[in-house]
């Protein structure tokens, strides 16, 4: 129990710091131009306070992870979910690959508008699952996790071949 209470304290801990982070940075863009871009300023805090926490969470989840290793079965259900989680990345690819040349009004179209937004997670995910097969003490798992991650790198390359590599060869 002390443990779950230090990694508890961990990410509220974090999350305190996160958000007085985003307060400074609020008081000192104050200012008529951030009233002006009142959006955007909002933007940035919310990015701010994502990255800050994001940073500061690794420690109380490195801790979780570690002392989470003695439990298999906690290992291969994280490990079945990772995979299955990253079938739906390779899916929401496939799915634009197809449905981007679709009509507008059709429903595929629509679908393959909303796959972008799970292949933008890819990049986030990939290293979540490299971590997840560093802490885990047990075979099967670590290779599940780790075929979690090939798949996400692969939407990650598909995206990056499909929307980056067309800009890159224009010049």
């Amino acid at each position: 129990m002390p443990k779950i209470g230090l990694v508890a304290a961990g990410y509220i801990g974090g999350l305190l710091i996160a958000a007085a982070v985003v307060a400074i940075r609020v008081a000192n863009t104050s200012g008529p131009e951030a009233q002006a871009s009142s959006g955007m300023y909002a933007f940035g805090d919310a990015v701010l306070f994502v990255a800050v926490f994001g940073v500061l969470a690794l420690v109380p989840t490195g801790a979780a992870l570690y002392w989470l290793r003695p439990y298999q079965r906690f290992w291969t259900v994280v490990s079945v979910l990772g995979l299955g989680v990253a079938i739906t990345g390779a899916a929401a690819a496939t799915l634009f690959l197809v449905g981007r040349s679709a009509e507008s009004p059709s429903s595929l179209a629509a679908w393959a508008a909303f796959s972008v937004l799970r292949i933008l997670l890819a990049p986030v995910l990939t290293p979540v699952y490299l971590v997840g097969a560093f802490f885990t003490p047990y075979r099967t798992p670590r290779i599940v996790l780790l075929a979690a991650a090939a798949v996400e790198a692969s939407v990650v390359a598909f995206a990056a071949l499909v929307w980056f590599l067309p800009l890159l060869l224009q010049r």
